[in-house]
């Protein structure tokens, strides 16, 4: 997903994406360890998801625009 089309999410949606992509991460690196994981990449894709929508998270709550 987009930075952009993130942040036309409301925060309700952004909360349960960010426990959707968390679970994910989860299934990612259960997957990393029993040696299934294909593309090793997706985990880091992951992480930069979870981190973008922390960040528009935060920048909502102290009222930060962009």
């Amino acid at each position: 997903m987009r930075i952009s089309e993130m942040r036309e999410l409301t925060d309700e949606e952004l909360n349960r994406e960010l426990e959707n992509l968390k679970e994910r991460l989860f299934q990612l690196r259960f997957q990393l360890e029993l040696g299934q994981l294909k593309n090793s990449s997706s985990i880091k894709m992951v992480k930069k998801d979870i981190a973008r929508i922390k960040t528009i998270l935060k920048e909502r709550e102290l009222g930060i625009r962009r």
